[in-house]
């Protein structure tokens, strides 16, 4: 089924949007939420509310694309999960490892101008990456987006996994350079 078949599904508040949903997108969202949380029924359940929370979202937003829309609920559940995790004593270590990796050239969200200016360093965000060679964007994404481990990366492009790590350090500093430029203080 198409995306905007779906969307009009959600929209007329047909149930069998959720299952579309399901059908097509579950396991997108199930690998996202696992790989964050590392546990197959915690990264279900995550599934399981981004469906929720489409159901709850659309209308009135049209995603374009869905799978990105959705991609993005399933993150923040997952995420949420997680720092209850960590506020638990029970994290898993990837997310912090990720996170920490990219403190170093994005500012963090700190002050009320920092958030009203998150639109202008998501758009310097994606100009940098779209700047750069297809595969470098791509093993990028997935480490800071989806955030797949370094060896899950290097087995997927056959590269070694310093190689992995020395390109995703590059672009890291290609990145923070690139900010500083377009004027984005860190």
């Amino acid at each position: 089924m198409k995306d905007s078949e779906i969307i009009d599904l959600y929209w007329a508040r047909n149930e069998k949007a959720i299952a579309a949903t399901k059908e097509k997108y579950g396991n997108y969202c199930h690998t996202i939420a696992f790989n964050i949380l590392h546990n197959n029924e915690d990264a279900e359940e995550c599934t399981n509310d981004t469906y929720l929370g489409a159901w709850n979202s659309i209308p009135p937003q049209r995603p374009n694309p869905l799978s990105t829309y959705l991609g993005k609920i399933a993150r923040n559940f997952a995420l949420n999960r997680y720092k209850q995790y960590t506020a638990q004593k029970r994290g898993l270590g990837q997310v912090t490892a990720v996170l920490s990796e990219l403190e170093e050239c994005v500012p963090a969200e700190t002050t009320v101008e920092q958030a009203v200016e998150e639109k202008v360093l998501v758009s310097a965000i994606d100009r940098f990456l779209y700047a750069q060679p297809r595969i470098k964007r791509t093993i990028f994404i997935r480490r800071y987006w989806h955030l797949w481990a370094i060896r899950n990366i290097a087995d997927t492009y056959g590269m070694s996994e310093s190689k992995v790590a020395s390109l995703l350090f590059r672009m890291r500093n290609d990145l923070r350079i690139f900010l500083e430029k377009e004027g984005i203080t860190l």
